[in-house]
């Protein structure tokens, strides 16, 4: 579960297509791309004064104290009482800043998350919360295979939600691993604050080693952003209440571009004499025509976009009988925000199609 508990875009993005194809050799002109899909604004990051590891602890302990209070009027005492209680986890550090794992090929990836039990979980896990799901993908547009697939990739439909204390795990990260300081000290404020805003004891919220928590694995600033009451109590609690997880996840999606009613993927074939091509990004920023013009077309019967003006991307992997070529539109685009790896969003798409068929929809 390592691979999947710390979502909601704790990650920078690895090139798109890194799946072991060589590099591109195919140019595309800027002028022929298409905009990117809008975005919305990046989430606060910690000042220098926070992060800075030349700076003494205390100094940018203290600093941070003074950031928060003044971003989100959380009392300064409160914070430094919190403070006092964590503890650093050297244990975090190590994960997050150890040299990646080896990349493993689609073939071996694949079968951690489509296997029987994962999807027979899926199945069940959807059945049993139907009305629900269906409730809110019919607000939303974000079908509920998807939201349940989120789910059974991040956390195994909640079963494995993470065993590090949030509060330790994002101050360790925030004051340990100058890397990413900004991020994870920004989110260690957001922490404060959706203790504040929601009424929450910040010092048992439990999640993963990146401070991920809940089913849907959210950042306190996805938490906070983008979190949704979804049985309409007044209260957003995404760590025990399934309608509040279910349109969270719904509302990620849509507020990062998801298309009601879209395609999210269509396998491709690949002409004899194509040239290899890696996209820079894995935004949907090419022209059907143009990968058409580079020997890479949608497969008979793959769905494709109703508005020819959209684009795709090109996604090669390394599969069980060789290359698999897909071209990922904007929802797969979508996917990739919640986790900038296109496996990942690979096993959310081909898990919730199975999901799908098992509980007897189209």
């Amino acid at each position: 579960m390592s691979l999947a508990l710390c979502a909601c875009a704790t990650q920078s993005p690895p090139p798109a297509g890194s799946t072991g194809t060589p590099p591109s050799t195919a140019i595309v002109p800027a002028t022929a791309l298409l905009p990117p899909i809008p975005q919305p604004p990046e989430r606060p990051v910690a000042p220098a004064s926070v992060t800075d590891p030349m700076l003494p602890q205390a100094q940018r302990i203290d600093a941070f104290v003074d950031y928060t209070a003044k971003t989100y009027g959380v009392p300064a005492q409160v914070i430094r009482d919190e403070l006092a209680q964590a503890q650093f986890l050297q244990r975090t550090v190590d994960i997050i800043s150890r040299p990646a794992e080896a990349v493993r090929p689609w073939s071996a990836y694949r079968p951690i998350f489509l296997n029987d039990a994962r999807i027979a979980g899926g199945i069940g896990f959807y059945q049993q919360n139907r009305a629900d799901l269906d409730r809110i993908a019919a607000q939303s547009g974000v079908p509920a295979e998807y939201i349940v697939a989120i789910i059974g990739v991040e956390t195994n439909y909640g079963s494995n939600t993470g065993s590090y204390r949030v509060l330790d795990a994002l101050y360790s990260l925030a004051f340990g691993y100058p890397k990413r300081a900004p991020f994870f000290a920004g989110e260690l404020a957001q922490l404060f604050a959706l203790g504040q805003d929601e009424h929450i004891d910040v010092s048992t919220l439990m999640g993963s080693y990146a401070g991920a928590m809940g089913m849907g694995q959210f950042m306190p600033s996805s938490y906070r952003l983008w979190g949704r009451d979804g049985d309409g109590d007044g209260k957003r609690d995404l760590i025990s209440d399934k309608d509040d997880v279910f349109a969270s996840i719904a509302n990620y999606f849509v507020v990062h571009g998801w298309q009601r009613g879209g395609p999210v993927v269509a396998r491709a074939t690949r002409d004899a004499n194509a040239v290899d091509f890696v996209p820079d990004s894995i935004d949907p920023v090419y022209p059907l025509a143009l990968l058409a013009q580079r020997g890479y077309h949608p497969q008979s019967g793959e769905p494709v976009p109703a508005d020819a003006a959209q684009g795709a991307t090109l996604i090669t992997l390394d599969g069980d009988a060789g290359k698999e070529y897909w071209l990922g539109y904007r929802n797969f685009y979508v996917i990739t925000r919640y986790n900038h790896s296109p496996m990942y969003a690979m096993a959310v798409q081909q898990l919730a199609q199975a999901i799908r068929t098992g509980s007897g929809g189209p």
